[in-house]
């Protein structure tokens, strides 16, 4: 952690599962934009279980960054479990959480945290928008299974959702808590949960285009993990129903 003191404005967390290759250009671009910003804030990289070297690697770096920390998860849990365990250690009255590989620049924070300073509660990235500028596609096939799934999740889950799955998302501390301390998804269907408890609670989430471009080395299996999803998304119908306020807020 990153110790006592006064509580940062801002919280990035980080989740990380055998990212020692990628993260070192991540963690330099979120330093530059964050110590220009002249804020309080900390950066949580939570390592999942790596077997890499993220952890050493993350707590190296942080001997000369003071703002910057590690939580390690003893063994790999999913994304969805290490996103939890950094938004709720998190002492920022605003939370971002972004994936590792930064396909959503840190510089594209400032327009979620436009849309929260106008009344939402939870601002999240999209590319599904007529703003967004997706500037490098995915594989085709990757990209197809991805709008499917929105698509589904959209009928079943979220009316209203257009990009569920983009790992950018900014939270204020009490939808943390409302969002994050239930949650039970832990691999990758977790920001449908966190989406649909949010809707459930009554909370705004705003969609906002952003600029985005895929990332190679994708710790995504776009069969096996495209499946679970689903699996954890009629397993989320069953327990939670579909959210009772269409439109996006």
């Amino acid at each position: 952690m990153t110790g006592p003191g006064p509580a940062p404005t801002l919280s990035v967390v980080v989740p990380a599962y055998n990212e020692r290759a990628r993260l070192p250009a991540t963690l330099e671009r979120m330093r530059t934009h964050l110590d220009h910003a002249g804020e309080p804030y900390e950066c949580l990289v939570v390592d999942d279980g790596s077997d890499d070297g993220t952890g050493r690697l993350v707590e190296a770096r942080a001997a000369s960054w003071p703002q910057l920390s590690c939580l390690r998860l003893g063994v790999n849990q999913g994304k969805g479990a290490a996103v939890r365990t950094g938004m709720l250690a998190a002492r920022g009255g605003l939370r971002l959480f972004s994936d590792a590989d930064l396909s959503t620049p840190i510089d594209e924070l400032e327009r979620l945290r436009a849309a929260v300073a106008v009344g939402a509660d939870i601002a999240i990235a999209s590319r599904a928008l007529p703003g967004s500028r997706v500037e490098v596609r995915q594989a085709w096939a990757r990209e197809s299974m991805g709008k499917a799934y929105n698509r589904i999740l959209q009928i079943l889950v979220l009316p209203g959702i257009h990009d569920s799955q983009c790992g950018f998302k900014l939270f204020s501390a009490a939808a943390t808590a409302a969002c994050f301390q239930p949650l039970t998804t832990f691999r990758f269907g977790f920001d449908a949960e966190v989406l649909l408890r949010a809707r459930r609670a009554g909370l705004t989430i705003a969609e906002v285009p952003v600029r985005w471009e895929n990332a190679l080395g994708t710790r995504v299996n776009s069969v096996r993990d495209s499946t679970q999803m689903l699996v954890d998304l009629v397993r989320l119908r069953r327990r939670l129903g579909r959210s009772p306020h269409p439109g996006s807020g």
